[in-house]
């Protein structure tokens, strides 16, 4: 055979093998794993994603967002569920983002890449955000359970949701509450520049303003920071009667005994983030009188609230934190989607997910055209005897 004959035959064979290994690769991401069950039983392997920060200041939430993905994954292996004609396992993968965007992005990918069906998660507006970019172009649904902040759904990306109100509503109702229930003009504003903490008190602001309200001044800090006495002390000289903080309560609870051991008679009010038993156990008697608001209703109030809590109790043995039931939620509302589109397909469940109705621990889950849950409601709370009491919910309608 002559050499240019050769050649070709073998640039024509490499071709050919390569095509074929391309479309068995193919072939096998396509496919579904499988794995046995103790009786023997072939079970299809499905898995969901859940991202949120498992170390650090503020793990304590992202464990707890994680049990509440575990115990609706744990729920739906023991009902036994046939997805696509199949018996279906359905497995947890979850990754660690510190509550770090930069973090975030990369472990987003990892979790792509790890073949989900869909993603819990994040917990922080500031890696929900730019996570969703990637699950967007890996065509994954993502729903967060906790991210607040309005730029994660303005995106127009339609595989981004949320089972929560957002910032835009709590920042209006914690505006109008400061001014009209509590009767504060002079304001002071502190926030700690993440998207969540920025974004909550920008709306916050504009709400107070819009009630008649004075902000005198709008101070910052970062969420490494637990020593606010300089902030503190240029806001007692302005004689401010509410002050406003939007950050976590790993920042709030040692910012609360600042605020008091520093004599500032303001009120104190801040959000969801503060809301926590984390934050009674860090600002300790100085928590006393303080003011939050949380998404949604009560645990005791929510329509599942009590037998969740018990079931909660029962497996983990600790006390919920905060977001637990709307990550519980946010999983049975996806597994709801894949059972109705009877696949795990993202192409085939999102336009079901997109339209929904699940009645959840935290009420009915539906979504509006960009992915907000409708009918978001906001709660207020108060520190009395050393525990949040609940004040009132406002909003909640269609």
């Amino acid at each position: 055979m002559k050499l240019k004959s050769l050649q070709v035959f073998f640039r024509n064979a490499f071709v050919a093998v390569l095509g074929i290994s391309l479309l068995s690769l193919l072939a096998a991401c396509g496919e579904s794993e499988e794995t046995t069950s103790e009786d023997g039983e072939v079970l299809r392997v499905v898995r969901i994603g859940h991202v949120g920060p498992l170390t650090g200041p503020i793990a304590h939430l992202g464990k707890d967002n994680e049990n509440g993905v575990k115990l609706a994954l744990e729920e739906a292996n023991a009902a036994g569920l046939v997805i696509g004609g199949k018996k279906t396992r359905f497995e947890m993968v979850s990754e660690d983002d510190e509550g770090n965007p930069q973090k975030g992005t990369v472990v987003a990918q990892k979790i792509v890449d790890a073949d989900v069906a869909g993603v819990i998660g994040h917990l922080n507006s500031g890696t929900t955000i730019p996570a969703s970019k990637i699950y967007f172009d890996a065509g994954i649904a993502q729903i967060s359970p906790s991210a607040t902040n309005v730029d994660y759904t303005k995106q127009g990306y339609k595989t981004a949701f949320r089972v929560m109100a957002n910032d835009a509503q709590q920042g209006a109702v914690l505006g109008d509450f400061a001014v009209k229930k509590l009767n504060a003009k002079r304001i002071a504003v502190i926030d700690d520049r993440s998207a969540y903490g920025k974004g909550l008190a920008d709306q916050f602001e504009i709400a107070a303003k819009a009630a008649g309200g004075e902000v005198i001044t709008r101070e910052f800090t970062d969420m490494t920071k637990t020593d606010f006495t300089a902030i503190l002390t240029r806001i007692k000289g302005m004689s401010p009667e509410l002050v406003f903080c939007g950050c976590l309560d790993s920042q709030t609870g040692p910012m609360m005994k600042q605020f008091r051991n520093l004599g500032l008679m303001a009120i104190f009010l801040s959000g969801d983030g503060s809301q926590t038993k984390q934050f009674l156990t860090l600002a300790g008697d100085s928590a006393e009188g303080a003011y939050a608001s949380s998404p949604g209703v009560p645990l005791d109030k929510m329509p599942g609230g009590p037998a969740f809590t018990e079931k909660y109790k029962d497996t983990f043995k600790q006390e919920i934190q905060l977001y637990a039931p709307y990550a519980y939620d946010a999983a049975n509302t996806l597994i709801a989607a894949i059972q109705q589109a009877d696949s795990t397909d993202p192409e085939v469940y999102l336009p079901i997910l997109a339209n929904i109705q699940h009645e959840g621990v935290s009420g009915n889950v539906r979504f509006d055209e960009k992915g907000d849950i409708k009918g978001g409601s906001i709660s207020l709370y108060k520190v009395a005897d050393g525990e949040w009491e609940y004040i009132e919910t406002v909003g909640g309608g269609s």
